[in-house]
Parts: C-alpha cells; sequence; structure tokens
C-alpha cells in the first residue's frame, strides 16, 4: 500500500474539509428571531426533576405542532393542486367586459382537483364526483371558477346542501359509510336522477386528474361594456383524452396506490408532460331561457343541443413548492368574480356565494385573501381591516368610505347588469323540472360495457338501502330509461312490478 504523508497544514485543511458540512449553516431561531441554544434538550429541575414551563423552545415547538392543521373542508377536503397559465383564443368583448378573454393574453391560474365528500386521507380510487376549481389571476382581480368534473349536480336549491353532504358522509354514529342514508334522502329528489348515474358509472372513478373533463355546472353571465348580459357555461376538455377506470381496475390500483391521482400529476408535470385543456363555453341570450322544457339554470341540467365555443387553453406547467402553503390554504370561492362575469339566478350558485367564502373565512381566517396564494395581481383597496394574522401595514387613519382626505373612487363599468323583477317572494320548486329525460340519455350514451358497469355499480349500493327508498330511486332510473331501471333492479335485488308501478305516477 503506498501511504503519502501530507504537510501538517494539509492535513488540517483536508480534515476540515471532510468533516465540514455541504452547506453554510445557519443560526436556528425561534419565531421571533432568537437563537436557539439547545434543540435536543428540555430544561430540567436538576438531572432527575420535572421539565420547566421556563423553556420557550419547548413550548413554542409544542404550540406550533398543535396547530398545524386548518380545520378540514367540509366537502372537497382531499386534494392536489398545480400552477399553470391560461392563453386566450377568442376575442370575447362583444359578451364581456373581462380582459382575460382578449386574444393572445396570457393569465397566471392555479387549479386545485379535489374530491368532494371523502376525508383529508381517504384514497383516491373511492367513487366520488371530483372538484376542478381554477383560479385566474387576471389583471382586474382573481376569478374562480369553482366546479366539477360532471356536469350536474345532485340538487338545485342551496337550501338543501348541507342535507346532502350529510346524507352522502359516513354515518355519525360509527364513522362508517352507510349508503342506506344517501338513498332515504335522495328518494326524495327524483332531481338527483342524473348525476346519481354520472356518479355510479365509471365517470365517477376517473383515471386521473389529467383525463378528466371540468364544468362550472352553473351558468353565469357574461356582461359586455354596454350592460348586456349573456347567460354562459363553462366546460374543460381535456387534451389527455378522457379515461376512467372500470370496478375492476379500482380495485387492483386501490390494492397498491393511496393516492394514484396526485401521484400521475405531479409526476406527469414533474417530466416536464404539462396537462392541457381547452375551454369552452355554451352562451343562451335571456330571452331563451323559456325556449326549454326545464329551467336553464337548474344545476340538475345540461344545455343539449346548444353549441359550444373554444375559447383558450390552460396548461399546467408547476408543481407546487409547498403543499400546505398553497393547495391546503388556497381560499377558492364562486364569489371571486370580476367585472363582467356575473352570478346567473341559479339557485344552487345563489348558496355558494355565500357558503364557499364564509367556510374559507372560518377555516383559514379573515385575512386568507392576504395570504401568497390568495393575492390577487391586481392591487387591493378598500377599508377592511384588523383580524387575526392581518400582514398588512396600513397607516392611513381613513378606513372608510366615501372620503375627502382619501378618496377612493367607485368604476361604474363594475356595477351588475339590471335584471328585471316581477312578481312576489315564494318559496316553491321549479315550474319546469324534467327529472328523467337527462338521465335516460346519458345512459342510453354509454357503451354497453359501461352500462354493465353502471348498472353493477348503482345495484351493489343500492341493495342495503332501505325498501321503500329502492324502490323509490329504483322508480327513478326505470322512468329515466326501462332497460335501465329493471338491470339496477335485479342488482339491487327489487320488486320490478313495483318499480313499474311507482314509475307510472311520475312526471318527467
Amino acid at each position: 500500500m503506498l501511504i503519502t504523508r501530507l504537510p501538517s497544514s494539509a492535513s488540517v485543511l483536508l480534515c476540515a474539509a471532510l468533516l465540514a458540512p455541504a452547506a453554510l449553516a445557519q443560526p436556528l431561531t425561534r419565531d421571533n428571531g432568537a437563537p436557539v441554544g439547545d434543540n435536543q434538550h428540555s430544561q430540567t429541575a436538576g438531572a432527575t426533576g420535572p421539565t420547566l414551563l421556563q423553556d420557550v423552545q419547548l413550548i413554542q415547538k409544542l404550540q406550533r405542532f398543535d396547530r398545524e392543521r386548518l380545520p378540514e373542508r367540509v366537502v372537497h377536503a382531499r386534494g392536489t393542486g398545480a400552477h399553470g397559465e391560461f392563453t386566450a383564443f377568442e376575442d370575447l368583448s362583444a359578451l364581456t367586459l373581462a380582459p382575460l378573454f382578449t386574444p393572445g393574453q396570457k393569465t397566471p391560474v392555479f387549479v386545485r382537483f379535489s374530491s368532494v365528500i371523502h376525508g383529508l386521507h381517504s384514497p383516491e380510487t373511492l367513487r366520488d364526483p371530483r372538484g376542478f376549481a381554477t383560479r385566474f389571476y387576471s389583471s382586474t382581480g382573481n376569478w374562480d371558477l369553482v366546479g366539477n368534473n360532471f356536469p350536474t349536480f345532485f340538487i338545485r336549491d342551496a337550501i338543501k346542501f348541507p342535507d346532502m353532504v350529510h346524507a352522502f358522509k359516513p354515518d355519525p354514529r360509527n364513522n362508517l359509510a352507510n349508503d342506506a342514508r344517501r338513498f332515504d334522502l335522495l328518494s326524495h329528489m327524483p332531481e338527483a336522477t342524473r348525476t346519481l348515474t354520472l356518479l355510479y358509472s365509471n365517470e365517477g372513478t376517473p383515471r386521473s386528474y389529467r383525463h378528466m373533463d371540468g364544468n362550472s355546472v352553473h351558468a353565469y353571465k357574461f356582461v359586455n361594456a354596454q350592460g348586456e348580459a349573456t347567460y354562459v357555461k363553462f366546460r374543460w376538455q381535456s387534451l389527455q383524452g378522457r379515461e376512467n377506470l372500470t370496478p375492476k381496475a379500482v380495485e387492483q390500483i386501490q390494492a397498491k396506490h393511496f393516492s394514484h391521482m396526485t401521484q400521475d400529476l405531479v409526476s406527469a408535470i414533474g417530466r416536464g408532460d404539462y396537462p392541457k385543456w381547452d375551454l369552452y363555453i355554451q352562451t343562451l341570450r335571456p330571452e331563451q331561457l323559456t325556449q326549454f322544457e326545464f329551467d336553464p339554470l337548474d344545476a340538475t341540467k345540461i344545455w343539449p343541443e346548444v353549441p359550444e365555443r373554444r375559447v383558450g387553453q390552460m396548461v399546467l406547467n408547476r408543481n407546487v413548492g409547498n403543499f400546505f402553503q398553497e393547495t391546503e390554504q388556497v381560499a377558492l370561492a364562486p364569489s371571486n368574480l370580476i367585472p363582467g362575469i356575473e352570478p346567473s339566478e341559479d339557485r344552487l350558485l345563489q348558496g355558494r356565494l355565500f357558503s364557499y367564502a364564509d367556510t374559507q373565512m372560518y377555516r383559514v381566517g379573515a385575512n386568507a385573501a392576504a395570504l401568497p396564494i390568495n393575492q390577487p395581481r391586481a392591487a387591493v383597496n378598500n377599508g377592511n381591516q384588523d383580524g387575526a394574522l392581518n400582514p398588512g401595514r396600513t397607516r392611513g387613519m381613513v378606513n372608510y368610505e366615501p372620503s375627502r382626505l382619501q378618496p377612493r373612487t367607485t368604476t361604474v363599468s363594475a356595477r351588475y347588469s339590471q335584471l328585471p323583477l316581477s312578481g312576489t317572494t315564494q318559496q316553491q320548486g321549479m315550474a319546469k323540472q324534467q327529472n328523467f329525460k337527462q338521465a335516460g340519455d346519458l345512459y342510453r350514451s354509454y357503451s354497453k360495457g359501461e352500462q354493465r358497469d353502471l348498472v353493477n355499480s348503482f345495484g351493489q349500493s343500492l341493495v342495503d338501502a332501505d325498501d321503500d327508498s329502492k324502490h323509490i330511486i329504483l322508480s327513478f332510473l326505470y322512468k329515466a330509461d326501462a332497460e335501465y331501471g329493471a338491470g339496477v333492479a335485479k342488482v339491487a335485488k327489487g320488486d320490478l312490478k313495483r318499480v313499474k308501478a311507482l314509475a307510472a305516477n311520475l312526471e318527467d
């Protein structure tokens, strides 16, 4: 063996290099910036005495650890997010003031995908609608298009939203899934038939977030410079193709993967295979709303035969840098609107305008909008103040409006459009409901294999419902399509004669 003796000074330098850390160490501090003297041992009263309350490093670490989690979202708890960019293709200035729809205009976006009912650590294979919420950081403020992969929803009135979510959630007695509860409720809601068909089809188990479409579900309003309103629905079409999992594939994936949808999205973006979606819109003039056999502002309905226009494309090209700070703290809400885009009179949307913003304020706090992920690119200038964790640096004395000392002007073009109203206040259902036709159309649009999976999945879930609820739900399906209803009745062990009798009394 050849041994080379280094000079003593060189030996010292070599040893120092080998022992030195890879990067220059920075002082460990507490949240107030003060350096930490010992982060390995708590202060104790002597070698065998109890721990001292005066050990502020110990206390602070435990306090912060105890508060690391926000309250879990009641719905859309399980999710993943990514950053990207939206590029407009068409000039929509004839329809809307929103400048993001100017050809070539590029707008930063953040998208949060999610499951709806299941909890924060649920497997992503579970049957569920999927949230598809997009934030546009536009030059005139944040616009949140908060939708789902399904184009319709189970209910049409926001007053039923807490009931629907409670019925879909686990049994409050034992925290176990109990499908009988959802059918007990939905047997009173024939308007849910189409969306239940979507849920129990293979569309209820998408292959990945990249391989599903997104929908606004609700109609909104575009408003142009003349104050003219046009009703609009939005749809994100996946350029990766729309693909779903069969029940057998779900079982195979769930046996191996807990987060297959998140893993797919993060990995694709990480390797540069950026997912893309084209944005399509459907539009109706106000006078066209009365020309349908159903109410077009009913969230349980699609707009069949209304042409679509491709107006832009979104690409997701950057994963989040910190899941909690971005994906968990993002406070998406349909009330985040910009001039040129307004809510319609959709009864479910009207309730969501309040509920989503309110739940984000509860979860994240009154100053959630000041967090980096929620900050608009447009300047914020108002008199809102105080509240927990307010990072503002307001120094002026004027926190009100109007004021001559610090005037703030309003923008006339940002005023809401005018809606003619007549009649009296009421609490009644919609006049034109058409609860079953679109469900039948959807069933018949599936291939034979997809129909078979739907019938089996629906029937297996329905089999344990109480006898009355089971047969009422089956009558809804039979009214939508006789083959559909009969097939599910067979799997669910229903009485087909009874189903037919119930269906005969239903009106579409």
